[in-house]
């Protein structure tokens, strides 16, 4: 037990439909990027944990895919993730983009919120973009339709609400030891986030398709010595696609769109480790890995197919 008697800790699922802003919400909670963050649905493919000390509680912040109706197997794991986060939370973040309700997944949701004893909190995100009345009927129909511990309107964008939800949260945790550090940020590997921030660039720089079918490997990570005696990490990322005409595209024209996201990741990893980095992209082709159980557990990051 900590040696504060009265110190709390617990677990927080962030939970919700896609790109309603739950990886944006965890990154602005814990005041650093570990989650990828794009404008496109479904960037968030497994369970993401940020680690929130202070001298009176830790919360471990476990942010989810979103929901959908899943189309092939990938996106199902994506589902089974997500909801088996609920199982072990104190407290469940249910978060809705109040510009772009979708009924259909969300009644979903909250059937299966029904089935947990956690404390559910509704998180109305990107009030900064709506005008304060249209919220009133919102805060109505929710009521209505679940008992929510309550309901806080924020912009996980700008933070506005985010200190009063955070403050709620503590409200509910249990009393309990600290499970990590303190100065720990998330339990996943190193290895994992520069994995995400390639398929984060990969996302950003592709259309259609592309950024679904592709996965990244992070096949070698070591320190190097430079001919002037300076540290480099050497990374080597293998980036999966599941056709060849995906793979062209991928690397572009001259190489061109891989050279970008090579750029581009490279001054994220860079910020991340907080140390020299060389980045080395290889592109390759796994014919369908998505629909494919041992290749998901392998590429996807899925255990239990």
């Amino acid at each position: 037990m900590d040696e504060n008697q009265n110190f709390k800790s617990g677990y927080v699922s962030i939970i919700g439909a896609s790109n309603v802003g739950k990886s944006t919400l965890l990154n602005t909670i814990l005041g650093q990027k570990i989650a990828i963050v794009t404008p496109k649905p479904q960037t968030t493919r497994n369970q993401i944990r940020g680690i929130v000390t202070t001298d009176a509680h830790q919360i471990v912040f476990v942010d989810t895919p979103g929901l959908m109706n899943p189309k092939y197997r990938l996106q199902s794991e994506m589902v089974k993730t997500a909801y088996g986060a609920l199982g072990d939370a104190d407290v469940v973040l249910f978060v809705i983009d109040i510009t772009r309700r979708n009924p259909e997944i969300e009644d979903e949701i909250l059937k299966r919120l029904k089935r947990v004893k956690s404390t559910t909190i509704l998180v109305l995100n990107k009030v900064d973009l709506v005008a304060k009345p249209t919220l009133l009927p919102i805060f109505e129909d929710y009521s209505q339709k679940f008992e929510f511990a309550h309901m806080i309107p924020i912009s996980a964008l700008t933070a506005d609400g985010v200190p009063l939800l955070l403050e709620q949260i503590e409200t509910y945790l249990p009393l309990g030891p600290r499970y990590f550090p303190e100065d720990q940020l998330s339990d996943l590997p190193e290895r994992f986030f520069i994995a995400e921030t390639v398929r984060e660039k990969i996302m950003l720089m592709t259309q259609r398709e592309i950024p679904y079918a592709c996965a990244v490997v992070i096949e070698e990570f070591e320190k190097r010595q430079t001919k002037k005696s300076d540290e480099i990490i050497y990374i080597r990322a293998v980036v999966y696609a599941e056709r060849q005409t995906q793979k062209q595209i991928i690397i572009g024209k001259g190489g061109k769109v891989a050279k970008r996201v090579g750029e581009l990741a490279r001054i994220d990893i860079e910020k991340f480790l907080d140390a020299r980095v060389f980045l080395e992209i290889y592109v390759t082709v796994k014919t369908d890995w998505r629909k494919d159980a041992r290749q998901l557990k392998e590429l996807g990051g899925f255990a239990d197919m």
